[in-house]
């Protein structure tokens, strides 16, 4: 009878459970590639074409087929409604939940079942979050009609401000820097998106916009701000950008720790610039897969020259790290929340 060593029954043991794993991964990798083999992944846009969303997704869109197994056909396609929140809604409840789809909608609308939005049929810790394009520096910006050059001059003269509905980023961005920083701002909603104020501005119908990503300005704003017609006033979000010089940030005016709190909950979620997030309860490994694929294309350098073309940036998250922002903005004090949502009324 053959006696084998303990010492090389570990050593036996370690490499079939290495094997095993091996084995394991190459089964479900096949398995995952069988299933987009020949299958369309479809990125849903939560708002309508021209804006930052949808220029980021077509490029996505272009790149990402090839770092998914199995090689899947991308599409895009549009799904505008509530600022973002009925794309939000159809994906938890609506979607086929087998990894072919995936979507983007700005990030308040994420928020909306903190803030006890009845309309927001879904629960953020639930939805299969995928990563991050881009760490947003969102902005206020004014026309060089309305006469406004600094935050200062925000606070003495009436400026009126397109937005979006009640859930977007733009109103609820002029209504917290009305009503925390005194600014007087008139709102004008019912843009479909920031494409459509851009429209409005330069027909002279609004004058300025809050809630612009730092990326939108610098590709599709890039003509007005060269031309002085456009120009940025206030930063919202993220750390100083060494683009913006004199530009004062919205931080600056936080007085205290609670209104730090406030002003990160407000303001700071916007670092959620372009995520990607598919639909609750998906196949692990899918979820893993496509992940995984997000990631490669961020650092694809045929991806990285597109984006380069098309001047818009890419600063990438995993969707691990997106998950655990969710979760802390979901831990924020029921005082914080509460001072917020005061703050983002158009009383």
């Amino acid at each position: 009878m053959l006696t084998i060593p303990n010492s090389k029954r570990s050593l036996l043991a370690a490499a079939l459970a290495t094997l095993f794993g091996a084995l394991v991964a190459e089964g479900r990798a096949d398995e995952v590639a069988d299933f987009y083999k020949g299958r369309t992944v479809t990125v849903v846009v939560g708002h309508e074409t021209g804006t930052g969303f949808d220029l980021y997704s077509r490029l996505l869109a272009r790149h990402l087929g090839r770092h998914i197994p199995g090689n899947p056909n991308i599409v895009v396609q549009n799904m505008v409604g509530a600022s973002g929140l009925v794309a939000a809604n159809w994906l938890s409840n609506i979607a086929p939940r087998d990894g072919t789809v995936l979507m983007t909608f700005v990030h308040t609308a994420a928020f909306e079942p903190l803030y006890g939005n009845a309309a927001a049929k879904f629960d953020p810790a639930k939805l299969t979050w995928i990563g991050n394009m881009d760490e947003g520096i969102g902005t206020c910006g004014v026309s060089r009609a309305s006469g406004v050059s600094s935050v200062d001059d925000l606070r003495k003269r009436e400026t009126i401000f397109g937005g979006t509905g009640a859930t977007g980023p733009l109103g609820k961005y002029a209504l917290a820097v009305r009503n925390l920083l005194g600014a007087k701002i008139k709102l004008v909603s019912g843009y479909a998106g920031s494409a459509s104020v851009k429209l409005a501005i330069n027909r002279g119908e609004v004058h300025g916009i809050c809630g612009l990503s730092l990326s939108s300005v610098n590709s599709q704003w890039r003509d007005e701000v060269d031309s002085g017609s456009f120009r940025v006033i206030l930063q919202l979000s993220g750390k100083a950008h060494p683009t913006l010089p004199g530009v004062p940030h919205v931080d600056d005016y936080a007085k205290t720790n609670e209104e730090q709190q406030l002003f990160g909950l407000i303001f700071g979620v916007q670092a959620l610039g372009r995520f990607y997030v598919s639909p609750p309860a998906m196949p692990a490994a899918r979820m893993q897969a496509l992940r995984s694929a997000f990631m490669a294309t961020a650092a694809d350098p045929e991806f990285l020259a597109d984006a380069g073309k098309m001047q818009i940036d890419i600063v990438p998250a995993s969707g691990t790290e997106v998950e655990a922002f969710i979760a802390r903005v979901a831990a924020s004090s029921p005082a914080v929340v509460e001072r917020a949502r005061r703050a983002i009324r158009n009383d």
